[in-house]
């Protein structure tokens, strides 16, 4: 008997109880006890984690490719699929460092290298057709002369991070025919040339989100971008929310090491389903002899070209910084009035934001010595699910199913502290070696000659991700300038 059909037969008492899913799971009936996972499947190297349309499948990049998880049952999770050492015939191939997948409808696309790779090395986009999940088919490839970091998939057009040395872009390819092909692109500098006299470490797109022909951009030091691709062949500006101004970038002293600082680099940024409320998270630490990490901000964007920061939720306390505890927020989903956030070592937490200017809240489960999150993201009603790169006392990576439920009055049991553990540096740090966020006012900050006119804030210096690892390659010659 197939697991789905398992499902519909047992009575709905028991399923509500044991799987978790459907409108009674937000009562304490259906998971009770301390809050904790629902269940859990190793996945060494796990990275983004995505639940397919239905929540019945779930998708995670692993680095030499990706897996396929049946979540159906989510205290009993089964790896169904890899699909790895994609496009290994080629001569540069296969394609490495695998960590964003993403999925719309049947179709997956996968994408690599997340950050630049000495020699010749194969760069690009995977399509796949995953209409049956246990089964993913490859339709396309589209090489690419940019490694990509993050990338992104809505209505048949894949959006990617084309950081490309002199300048980055946000680069949108055609998948509506199950070919590839690129039909536009979009740059912080076609807006304000004053971009191109900027190391372009400082303003790399870390990631892209996109909605009802907006995209969102995560831009670093330079803040976030909102754009308008309703017309993919033609992006146009809309918005810019926090970020520091060319002029301030140009002048940092080159030995300014101020990467891994608050106010910080602009990570990752979603709307809720209206696109009248955005957040922005912050992966970056004030380095004020407490390394408080970055966090996620709330911002009313109803009217986009006059965005409004609400709240701010802070990160769990850690030790350090950058070489201690990681507590700053990786990535987040947005669902109804619920968001759910993953903070490395600090956990995965659940949010009430029914009123964002004062978020609640309601659950929160962490067990720093076994999983380092990198995401969560919403896959039923009743359960969301959150990938964990793992940690180098264990080497265990894998996938993590939780209740959607309000833990308030049951929260975890004897939680590990995240403020008592020795610092040092962990693998999952030593290999990201780089991604940062940013934070800002909305307003402009120069309006001197050479700065954007389309608001902007203060920020820090990107140091992680690609722009890290670019960095590292070819070193701060090939950034053009850090003064002019």
């Amino acid at each position: 008997m197939h697991r789905r059909e398992f499902l519909r037969g047992v009575s709905g008492t028991v399923a509500l109880a044991s799987v978790g899913v459907g409108a009674a799971t937000e009562t304490t009936t259906a998971h009770p006890g301390p809050y904790r996972p629902l269940g859990s499947v190793s996945i060494p190297n796990a990275k983004e984690g995505v639940p397919g349309p239905d929540g019945d499948f779930a998708y995670v990049a692993k680095m030499d490719g990706f897996a396929v998880v049946d979540v159906q049952i989510p205290s009993d999770l089964q790896v169904v699929a890899e699909r790895t050492e994609l496009e290994s015939g080629r001569e540069t191939g296969p394609l490495r460092m695998v960590q964003d997948v993403k999925v719309e409808g049947d179709r997956l696309v996968a994408a690599g290298p997340a950050n630049p790779v000495r020699g010749e090395v194969l760069q690009g986009v995977a399509l796949f057709d995953v209409s049956d999940p246990t089964n993913p088919k490859q339709l396309a490839f589209h090489e690419t002369q940019f490694p990509i970091h993050n990338c992104f998939l809505r209505d048949g057009l894949v959006y990617l991070t084309g950081n490309m040395g002199d300048t980055n872009a946000l680069v949108i390819v055609d998948a509506s025919d199950d070919n590839l092909e690129e039909v536009g692109r979009w740059s912080p500098a076609d807006r304000n040339a004053a971009w191109n006299e900027v190391p372009t470490n400082l303003w790399t797109i870390h990631d892209v989100w996109v909605q009802n022909g907006r995209a969102y951009l995560s831009h670093w030091d330079a803040g976030t971008y909102l754009v308008d691709v309703s017309d993919p062949a033609a992006p146009e500006f809309v918005s810019r929310i926090g970020g520091r101004s060319p002029k301030e970038l140009r002048n940092l002293p080159e030995e300014a090491r101020q990467v891994l600082r608050l106010p910080g680099n602009d990570h990752y940024a979603m709307a809720n389903d209206d696109g009248s409320l955005m957040s922005i998270n912050k992966e970056a630490w004030q380095f004020d002899g407490e390394g408080r990490p970055g966090g996620i901000e709330l911002w009313d964007v109803s009217d986009a070209t006059t965005p409004t920061r609400l709240s701010t939720i802070d990160p769990p306390k850690s030790p350090g910084a950058y070489g201690g505890t990681w507590t700053t927020s990786h990535n987040f989903d947005i669902v109804g009035d619920r968001l759910f956030s993953s903070w490395y070592q600090g956990g995965v937490k659940i949010h009430d934001i029914s009123d964002p200017a004062n978020p609640e809240q309601l659950a929160w489960w962490r067990q720093p010595d076994e999983a380092s999150f990198w995401t969560a993201k919403r896959a039923t009603d009743g359960v969301f699910l959150a990938s964990s790169m793992g940690r180098r006392s264990n080497g265990r990576g894998g996938l993590y199913t939780f209740p959607i439920e309000d833990g308030t009055d049951r929260p975890q049991k004897d939680p590990p502290s995240l403020t008592t553990e020795a610092a040092g540096t962990t693998s999952e740090q030593a290999a990201l070696a780089g991604e940062t966020t940013g934070r800002g006012s909305g307003s402009d900050s120069d309006s001197e000659s050479g700065s954007d006119s389309d608001g902007g804030g203060s920020s820090g210096v990107p140091g992680f991700g690609v722009g890290a690892a670019l960095a590292a390659l070819v070193g701060a010659g090939a950034w053009r300038r850090v003064r002019r």
